[in-house]
């Protein structure tokens, strides 16, 4: 089997504040930026990987959500435990103080982890745990 990992989905809750912690903060290209129904779906990815990327998505947006789910799924979204992704960087010390400085929300600095990898954790603006993992 040939499978790669073409998208990845994370909620936000401002698309303004999302686009701008991807873009501005990660250094992310925007690669579409769809709006519908007062909705937007915004794809972003790293430089120099145009078959990777993440699409922001509004979390409550999935058709037959009762009302109740939705505030659910919000909840969890405001307490940072709803969704996250892993990254990964060369140099975790730059990437980290580039992150601080751009205003990150830091969970972790970067520490070596018992199971062998180094790594940070910041949020992004809806709350996502975002974990970088430095390359060895």
């Amino acid at each position: 089997m040939d499978v790669t990992i073409h998208s990845s989905f994370l909620p936000h809750s401002d698309p303004d504040a999302s686009l701008a912690f991807f873009r501005d903060t990660l250094g992310f290209e925007v690669r579409l930026d769809v709006g519908y129904g007062g909705m937007r779906w915004i794809t972003v990815g790293p430089a120099g990987q145009p078959d990777t990327a993440i699409v922001l998505h509004p979390p409550t947006a999935t058709p037959g959500l009762t009302d109740d789910e939705k505030r659910t799924l919000l909840e969890l979204m405001a307490k940072g435990s709803y969704f996250g992704v892993n990254l990964a960087t060369p140099d975790l010390d730059r990437t980290f103080a580039e992150l601080e400085a751009g205003g990150a929300e830091v969970v972790q600095e970067p520490t070596d982890q018992d199971y062998g990898v180094r790594d940070c954790a910041v949020r992004d603006p809806a709350g996502n745990m975002i974990r970088i993992q430095e390359l060895r």
